[in-house]
């Protein structure tokens, strides 16, 4: 909608008046949440902190086992329970990083953000790029999404957070994919973390979770309804702050390694074969461990990949070392803020907090809502409990009993926690840690967008349950 003042065809065109283009209500509804955010939401790390706290206090007031002594012993425990993951990720974003600086990528990343002309045109296709990548992979999705930000905002003066948050918006179907981690847990046979089998005997298989009318069609809806919202949410042309180009470019440009072969140890800091071997050893490893678990993609595999990747594209030793060096610049951050999530992670999963919680909504629903109070139950558990597999195993042992006794949907209870897990994320930033790390943009300035996400997709996905979901 525009608004203009009658123009004198006597004024040369530097005296007309300029139309002023108006915010959608959409835009501007977006752009209270952006200004709240900036000015209301702390670091992540402090973020972290506050939850911990806050964890404390409900478990005090309401969990069944948590005296002071025993809150403080599960914290503890749980910081040093979430070591592997966090080194986990510091791999990925590292390798991630370093991948993207390989000339070969660098040059495909180009290629796709040179494709939109317009800053919607490039917050459209990063959520389309995003979302793809995210389904079949939650580690690729991350990844690729933040690479093509960075090479985006050099192209286009597109505001860096609205755009950010195109690309983690496609994350928010990741548990609903190929790689998410509670549906496959309860295909696989004695998985630690497969609850269904355990209190039935019987597996889930993906044809009855990720591959059902209840998970795609909605999966499809916001395939459609997210580029198109997210072009409707920009800010004004006031507003907005794009990315420093040079600044991005200049990060990008990792240093030439000069061939210094005079020595015989240059020489083998050169020797393109040593990265090629190294492959191949990786490579052999890789197609064991995924026959051994019968073609399951977990993050580890994830991680191998990246780094295969970049040993063979970056060709030699000396410039991989490089090339890794300056990825792990961006790395700090992770390292301080997983491990108090760990220790969140404790106090929930011990003190009985999740339990507590579940049963509230268990015993208002019927065989019928109890996936969709699942859902949103889930989307609470989210908040303190952020990570998919430690989730379940909170959730899990209250959610499926529950819908054994009311013989409710087995399948669909699962897939309500997952759910709600993927849309709560989009408020919670600890997976968006990752992406914000290699983008190179605060927090605060991605959350705001995040809002919408969380608002459209929290729909989608609740009323899939109520209304696509079959009752048994």
């Amino acid at each position: 909608m525009t608004t203009s003042t009658p123009i004198d065809p006597q004024l040369n065109p530097q005296q007309r008046p300029v139309k002023v283009r108006r915010q959608s209500l959409l835009g501007r509804t977006t752009a209270f949440f952006v200004f709240l955010f900036e000015r209301v939401m702390p670091d992540p790390f402090v973020f972290a902190v506050l939850l911990t706290f806050l964890a404390s206090v409900l478990a005090f007031l309401y969990a069944p086992d948590a005296a002071p002594k025993q809150i403080a012993a599960a914290w503890y425990a749980g910081v040093f329970n979430l070591f592997t993951f966090a080194f986990q990720m510091v791999i990925i974003l590292t390798a991630g990083r370093a991948l993207a600086s390989a000339p070969a990528i660098r040059r495909l990343l180009a290629k796709i953000a040179d494709l939109p002309r317009s800053p919607a045109d490039a917050v459209s296709l990063i959520v389309v790029v995003s979302m793809a990548a995210s389904w079949v992979n939650w580690g690729l999705g991350l990844v690729t999404a933040a690479l093509l930000a960075r090479e985006m905002a050099k192209r286009i003066p597109v505001d860096f957070g609205w755009l950010v948050a195109a690309g983690y918006t496609g994350y928010v179907i990741s548990t609903e994919g190929l790689s998410g981690s509670i549906a496959l847990s309860q295909s696989t046979h004695g998985s630690a973390l497969n609850i269904v089998e355990k209190l039935t005997g019987h597996l889930t298989p993906l044809s009855e979770t990720v591959f059902t009318k209840y998970n795609l069609i909605p999966i499809a809806a916001l395939f459609v309804l997210l580029p198109l919202v997210f072009r409707h949410i920009g800010p004004t042309a006031q507003n907005r702050q794009p990315a420093d180009p040079a600044r991005l470019q200049e990060e990008d440009d990792h240093a030439v390694v000069k061939e210094d072969t005079g020595t015989f140890g240059a020489k083998l800091d050169h020797a393109w074969i040593l990265n090629v071997l190294l492959v191949i050893f990786i490579g052999s490893a890789l197609v064991l461990e995924v026959i051994r678990t019968h073609g399951t993609i977990d993050l580890n595999i994830v991680i191998m990949t990246l780094l295969s990747l970049g040993l063979l594209l970056h060709w030699r030793p000396a410039a991989y070392v490089g090339a890794i060096k300056l990825a792990a610049r961006s790395s700090g951050s992770l390292i301080l803020q997983y491990p108090l999530y760990g220790g969140l992670m404790g106090i929930i999963t011990t003190t009985g907090l999740a339990g507590v919680l579940s049963k509230v909504f268990i015993n208002y629903s019927t065989a019928h809502t109890l996936p969709f109070f699942t859902y949103l139950t889930s989307m609470i558990i989210t908040l303190f409990v952020p990570s998919g597999g430690g989730h379940w195993a909170v959730q899990g042992p209250f959610a499926i009993p529950a819908a054994i006794q009311l013989h409710s949907s087995l399948a669909g209870t699962t897939m309500a926690v997952a759910m709600g897990e993927s849309v709560a994320n989009m408020i919670q930033p600890f997976w968006a840690l990752p992406i914000l790390a290699i983008a190179g943009i605060k927090m605060r300035r991605m959350m705001g967008f995040m809002v919408i996400t969380f608002v459209v997709s929290g729909i989608v996905f609740g009323l899939s349950l109520l209304f696509l979901l079959p009752t048994p």
